[in-house]
């Protein structure tokens, strides 16, 4: 009975925590993210409040937290938008992921930490937070700017590649060998490629076989029914994350919308403690010798970024400021970064400490890029004589002319 005593105060505590922090972030403007994270490195051990009891409740509610987020992802997007985005974009994303995963896999290669913790950082050096930069697009009022559908594009592309990546790492990580990581590849290429299917053929009898009017009945059937395949699936060895996401593609229309709605706050809700768990897992005292290294790999992989969303709105025909905007909106990394880094944690328990600081650093740098890349490239072609002095400077929210 005091165990269960504690654990509810613990519970409790951290739980109000999150949602005091959280509002003051929204107040300043900032994900709240850098300060979930920081809030578990503070009850984590070495911390400064460590957790004795709510230990084992945060590291389920974590992996609730993972599903609920791939499963919200899904619910955005329909079968025929991932395969439009696709055939348009396949060569941004090949860009993307070399610009962008290289840098990562060169670091862990470099430290020898080994051919698994060099895919896995390579992932969490390639992968865009779609949660910040769907926030910093609305906050600046850019959401009918010319070049957002790009920055869509490839954040659709980043999401949609993670049902190969999550699959291929966790059969590495678990030291499968080549044919072992092979049929792993094959059994999660076959499930996506079924799933698609299905949705794109069959969307409306499964959408219509889940839906109800129903409030309580949709959320149970669609959580039970996002837990069974997440399990059935890390069971496979495809990651429970990849099931979650098929479930969300394979609903579209109405029952789609009302799910989204119905499990938003859960999704908010154990997301958030996934971030605490994380940092509750990472000694603080680990970071600060990281942090030159992550500050390296963030100026590094904010300039790749960058050039990505450049290189894609140049592709879609955007006009210059376009382009930089583009380029600056992409720089953020957040919950995938540290999803991945959480599963390579085992494996390599340096991977932890280096992905906390590199994440902290980028969901903080993201949204001031997005904001400032486009009038400093503007004030250096001014600079340059490429723009004629008498001209007004450009306005860092002004919505794109092309």
């Amino acid at each position: 009975m005091h165990d269960m005593t504690v654990m509810l105060m613990e519970l409790g505590a951290v739980i109000l925590g999150l949602g005091v922090v959280g509002r003051f972030a929204g107040r300043i403007g900032m994900s709240p993210i850098p300060l979930y994270l920081a809030g578990g490195l503070a009850f984590g051990n070495g911390g400064v409040f460590p957790l004795s009891t709510s230990e084992e409740f945060f590291e389920v509610g974590a992996e609730i937290g993972v599903i609920l987020l791939l499963l919200l992802l899904g619910l955005e997007y329909t079968a025929t938008e991932l395969f439009g985005s696709l055939r348009a974009q396949y060569p941004t994303g090949a860009v993307d992921f070399l610009l962008n995963a290289t840098p990562g896999a060169l670091v862990a290669l470099l430290l020898g930490w080994g051919p698994a913790a060099a895919l896995a950082l390579a992932g969490v050096t390639w992968i865009s937070s779609s949660g910040v930069v769907a926030k910093v697009l609305t906050d600046l009022g850019r959401l009918g700017n010319r070049e957002t559908p790009v920055v869509l594009g490839v954040l659709v592309l980043e999401d949609l590649s993670m049902a190969v990546y999550l699959p291929l790492l966790t059969a590495v990580l678990g030291g499968a060998g080549l044919a072992g990581g092979s049929v792993t590849l094959l059994v999660a290429l076959g499930t996506v490629g079924l799933v698609l299917y299905v949705a794109l053929r069959h969307g409306r009898l499964v959408s219509r076989a889940v839906g109800t009017d129903n409030p309580e009945m949709l959320l149970l059937v669609v959580l039970g029914l996002t837990l069974l395949v997440a399990g059935v699936a890390e069971r496979l060895q495809v990651s429970a994350a990849v099931g979650a996401f098929l479930v969300g593609i394979a609903l579209s229309g109405e029952t789609a919308e009302n799910a989204r709605n119905l499990m938003t706050p859960l999704r908010d809700l154990f997301a958030a403690l996934f971030f605490v768990f994380f940092g509750l897992s990472t000694v603080p005292a680990e970071i600060p010798p990281v942090l030159p290294l992550a500050a390296l790999l963030a100026a590094v992989t904010t300039a790749t970024k960058i050039a990505t969303g450049w290189y894609a709105a140049r592709r879609a025909g955007i006009a210059s400021k376009g382009r930089w905007r583009a380029g600056g909106a992409l720089v953020a990394r957040g919950e995938f970064s540290i999803v991945i880094a959480g599963l390579a944690a085992g494996t390599e328990p340096r991977i932890g400490p280096l992905a906390t600081a590199y994440v902290l650093l980028l969901v903080v740098l993201g949204p001031l890029a997005a904001r400032w890349v486009e009038p400093a490239a503007s004030a250096v072609r001014r600079r340059r004589g490429r723009t004629p002095p008498g001209s007004p400077p450009p306005r860092a929210d002004a919505p794109s002319a092309g």
